[in-house]
């Protein structure tokens, strides 16, 4: 039972991360614009909390500069994609380059002392129940925020009139600008957000999941919850459950190297990866369901009537 558990938490707080920066990049293309960059917004979100920790601001300071710093960097690929209708993928991928480049660049100065983690949430009764208390009750706060923000995402995007519009704008632009929305004000909106929750992910890393400052401490994540937001056919539900499958099998590899396991160490640590990709084939060859909630106008450009 304690193995379950330890593998259960493991589970959820490794697809905490995954959770923040795939849900923004869905409402980022539900609006018909694809951000390569979440790599780079998460590093950058990663290297501004750890900043702020060890310059002595508070734990929500620190997570909140997170953030923003996200929502900076979104705003640069917004101006360069949306407003000069620079390529989208090569503005994503300039995006991954310049986070990561950012990130080195005030790393420099971190050291590689620890820092106090994020204290995990410790309910009254709840958390001291047998085992529904520590597989319930006894995350850190940043794992209930990332289930909120899902409960949150699929409210707006399937009950209220703004994420009805959002997803019209994602579909055809045109349309929408014909009858009167502000397409290019949304889509800022949107990438901003997407910016926001990619930020968010990069400062749980280095605040809560790793509290201690690594080079590229990402390790491809934002790939592949890029990944996810495809795996998940674009639907929120699916991301989530797609979150919950990398991390089990990110936990699994490391409980099995810690029972060693007579297989070599790299596999092990490239499971999640392969099953990852395993997955993404196996739904490729699904045409019908990536065509059922694909964005017909993403990653093009659109420029309004004047």
């Amino acid at each position: 039972m304690d193995l379950f558990i330890a593998i259960f938490t493991g589970t959820v707080i490794a697809a905490t991360p995954l959770i923040f920066a795939a849900l923004g990049e869905l409402v980022v293309e539900k609006s018909g614009v694809l951000n390569l960059g979440i790599e780079g917004m998460m590093l950058m979100g990663a290297a501004l909390a750890f900043w702020a920790v060890t310059a002595g601001y508070s734990m929500p300071v620190a997570i909140m500069a997170g953030a923003l710093a996200g929502a900076a960097a979104s705003l640069l690929f917004g101006v360069l994609a949306l407003t000069f209708l620079t390529n989208q993928y090569a503005a994503g991928l300039a995006l991954a380059i310049f986070g990561s480049g950012v990130s080195a660049f005030l790393g420099r100065g971190f050291g590689s002392d620890p820092i106090e983690a994020l204290h995990r949430v410790d309910i009254p009764l709840l958390s001291d129940l047998p085992v529904v208390g520590p597989l319930l009750f006894r995350f850190d706060p940043m794992v209930y925020l990332a289930l909120l923000m899902f409960v949150a995402i699929s409210w707006f995007l399937y009950r209220t009139k703004a994420g009805l519009v959002l997803r019209t704008i994602g579909e055809s632009p045109q349309t929408s600008h014909a009858i009167g929305y502000p397409v290019i004000r949304i889509r800022y909106m949107a990438v901003l957000f997407g910016g926001l929750m990619a930020g968010l992910a990069g400062a749980y890393l280095s605040v809560a999941y790793t509290p201690l400052w690594v080079e590229n401490m990402t390790a491809g994540k934002g790939w592949i919850a890029l990944a996810l937001v495809v795996f998940a056919t674009w639907r929120p539900l699916r991301i989530l459950l797609g979150a919950w499958l990398f991390g089990g099998m990110t936990i699994l590899q490391l409980q099995g190297q810690a029972l060693g396991l007579e297989v070599p160490s790299e596999l092990l640590s490239a499971l999640p990866y392969l099953a990852t990709i395993i997955v993404l084939v196996l739904i490729s060859r699904n045409r019908q369901m990536l065509a059922l909630h694909f964005p017909a106008s993403l990653a093009k450009p659109f420029r309004p009537a004047s």
